[in-house]
């Protein structure tokens, strides 16, 4: 399997969940892969450990993302461990569900600093690296559409984050590097299951307006991201993929 044999890939926020499992595709694909994370070290390091069991290749770098110091240093180490970029995943996002009543300026910070800035400021220091064929792939969701009750906050991120992704297209593609985006719905995390969400009423919910009958899994993302990160996707830029099982 070598679609992205000889690339590097930088995937933020991959120490779990739907980054980790991102970053283990691109990597059975042949990527040498910068595996990001904020706090959880031990996280980043199991999927390390687990790429390279298989052959891979693959470092761990902590760097907050809404932090331009270590956006860049995240992008320099990189440089250094495998002299080059070819492809950045933003996907290092947070999210916190409340009704409008309870929302909290430090709420809204946090959710727009991580989810919005975070990838404007990855997108300004990975343009410094990436070259013609370069891929940009943004995790937004399925909330920039659906905008569920009480996620006011969260979703405005994710539509933030959409016309983020088609501007960027704009602004990188007389360079020839593609930006997009994987809006997922909902999917079965590390996240999700810490909020209480599997197994309850409100995933059986979920599942019943979804027409393929289930809940994501992370291996359901990796495809689309190493597809999007693969010549494959050449033609394709400025674009959101709805991955939720055709929950809209």
């Amino acid at each position: 399997m070598d679609r992205l044999k000889n690339k590097v890939a930088v995937v933020t926020g991959a120490s779990k969940g739907i980054g980790a499992g991102i970053a283990k595709g691109l990597a059975a694909e042949g990527a040498a892969v910068v595996v990001n994370y904020a706090s959880s070290k031990e996280g980043a390091e199991k999927v390390v450990a687990e790429i390279k069991a298989q052959g891979g290749k693959a470092i761990a770098v902590q760097g907050d993302m809404a932090k331009a110091p270590d956006v860049e240093r995240l992008f320099a180490e990189t440089r250094k461990a495998f002299g080059r970029v070819d492809v950045l995943v933003n996907n290092a996002g947070v999210y916190e569900f409340a009704p409008i009543s309870d929302v909290t300026e430090e709420q809204f910070h946090r959710m727009f600093d991580t989810n919005v800035l975070g990838p404007i400021l990855a997108a300004r220091e990975v343009a410094k690296y990436l070259g013609e064929g370069g891929s940009v792939i943004n995790i937004g969701s399925v909330a920039a559409s659906r905008t569920p009750p009480a996620s006011a906050v969260y979703s405005g991120t994710k539509a933030a984050l959409d016309a983020v992704t088609r501007a960027l297209a704009q602004d990188f593609g007389p360079k020839k590097i593609r930006v997009n985006s994987i809006n997922p719905g909902p999917v079965d995390t590390e996240g999700v299951r810490s909020a209480g969400i599997v197994g309850t009423d409100f995933e059986k919910g979920l599942v019943a307006q979804t027409p393929l009958g289930r809940i994501g899994q992370p291996e359901d993302i990796a495809p689309i991201a190493v597809f999007l990160a693969s010549d494959e996707s050449g033609w394709l830029t400025g674009e959101t993929l709805l991955a939720s099982g055709g929950l809209r």
